[in-house]
């Protein structure tokens, strides 16, 4: 087994890199301090070819496989977390569903506003269904030419900067996983509504909000996945957002890290560099391996997944380990910098808040390890299969 990446992929990372240390690291700070979106980020994204890196060929796309695609993911993420997942969303997700379930008027009509950085939002969660997703309760009728969309999303990544939102609904009442289905729905769309943002302990150049629809009609030609094998369906596709969380949360970890090292490279006491003592020697090979291992899960799964999506075991095991990883990582990486790590001087603090997001975003920590043992023990539900 070759671990080695080859030339066009040692490219692509170095040019992520690039891209990351000298245009994205310098504004960090203002996007995370503004909360605001980084819009000179995304256009710099679409410059370098780094958004929509999996749209096929045939519409514009570069094709890429996962693997190039978290490559990218954790490079940027060392520098600036919100623009990591700007590019997860950006590649995976819903790219990931249009990808393998979209008829090709919907590919035709929204590839060109991913390639042109569009980062099209999922909405899942309600208020009474958040790891629970199969108990949502936005429902969608049956209405002449389309349906109609009733119901309230919330803690939706995108809410009023995304143009497209792929809607989780439960159609005609049917009760269950098989009466889930997706729909794609327009940010202009009537009876569409975003309503309250939720200011964050950290990403906070994202908006996460609400999402209201009062009898929204939505075409029928907006229908990603029917109800029966849709949850299903899009519940694959989620694999790919959810490895990609991983990769964000990794290239933060990653970030610090390499901030940790060259710190206590630096810094002097007692007349000699701390990285000397042994407190602090610990803490940086523990930091490796743990980035070491939570790259190996992460890459594994991706490079299984090729053009399609992660496998959902391999992709639950990333997430686990690199969103545990990354809480561990940061906060180390800060405690070697004392307070200077601290102050909001440096980047520790902000990618220590950053980190803590993965344990819950995409699938608690909780439901990640219910999902393992689903498959490690003899019975587990149909949908997770």
């Amino acid at each position: 087994m070759d671990f080695e990446l080859p030339p066009e992929q040692r490219d692509l990372r170095a040019l992520a890199r690039k891209l990351a240390d000298a245009v994205f690291a310098p504004r960090a700070a203002k996007w995370d301090a503004l909360e605001e979106y980084p819009w000179e980020n995304v256009k710099d994204l679409v410059g370098a070819g780094l958004m929509g890196m999996t749209v096929p060929a045939e519409h514009a796309g570069a094709d890429r496989p996962v693997l190039d695609v978290v490559l990218v993911i954790e490079e940027i993420a060392r520098a600036c977390g919100i623009t990591a997942r700007i590019v997860v969303e950006g590649s995976l997700g819903v790219v990931g569903a249009l990808t393998a379930y979209g008829t090709d008027a919907q590919k035709r009509r929204y590839f060109p506003w991913v390639l042109d950085g569009e980062k099209p939002a999922i909405a899942i969660s309600e208020p009474a269904a958040g790891s629970a997703a199969t108990d949502l309760e936005t429902r969608a009728e049956e209405a002449p030419g389309g349906f109609r969309l009733t119901g309230h999303k919330c803690w939706i990544t995108g809410a009023g900067t995304s143009r497209l939102y792929l809607v989780f609904a439960r159609f005609g009442g049917r009760p269950g996983a098989e009466g889930i289905g997706g729909l794609l729905v327009e940010r202009d769309t009537p009876g569409f509504t975003i309503g309250r943002r939720e200011f964050m302990m950290g990403l906070r150049g994202i908006p996460e909000g609400e999402l209201h629809f009062d009898d929204c009609f939505v075409p029928r030609d907006n229908l990603l996945a029917e109800p029966g094998d849709g949850f299903k369906k899009l519940m694959r596709a989620y694999n790919g957002q959810r490895l990609g969380a991983a990769t964000v949360a990794l290239g933060l970890a990653q970030g610090a890290y390499e901030h940790g090292l060259a710190y206590a490279t630096e810094r002097r006491q007692f007349g000699r560099p701390i990285a000397d003592f042994q407190g602090i020697r610990w803490k940086l090979a523990d930091m490796a391996i743990r980035l070491d291992a939570a790259r190996l899960l992460i890459h594994r799964a991706a490079a299984r997944a090729g053009r399609g999506f992660p496998d959902a075991l391999e992709a639950a095991k990333a997430k686990t380990f690199a969103a545990e990883t990354a809480q561990e990582v940061t906060s180390q990486a800060l405690q070697i910098h004392g307070a200077a790590g601290y102050g909001r001087s440096l980047p520790l603090e902000r990618m220590m808040r950053d980190a803590r997001m993965f344990a819950i975003g995409g699938g608690t920590l909780e439901m990640m390890r219910n999902l393992i043992a689903d498959h490690v023990l003899p019975t587990r539900a149909d949908w997770r299969k």
